[in-house]
């Protein structure tokens, strides 16, 4: 199963923490990590993009 589609479910609350652990093969604090990191992704601008031509 797709990473990013393990994450999705358990923030749409389809899955535990423990369950979205088991499933990615990684334990609850590098679960963590993971999740900051793809939050930190989504909350960032394109890199390819300029601001202030």
């Amino acid at each position: 199963m797709d990473k990013s589609k393990v994450i999705a479910a358990y923030r749409r609350g389809f899955l535990t923490v423990r369950e979205c652990g088991q499933l990615l093969g990684i334990e609850e604090l590098q679960l963590q990590s993971l999740l900051q990191l793809e939050e930190s992704k989504m909350t960032l601008p394109p890199s390819n993009r300029r601001i202030g031509g």
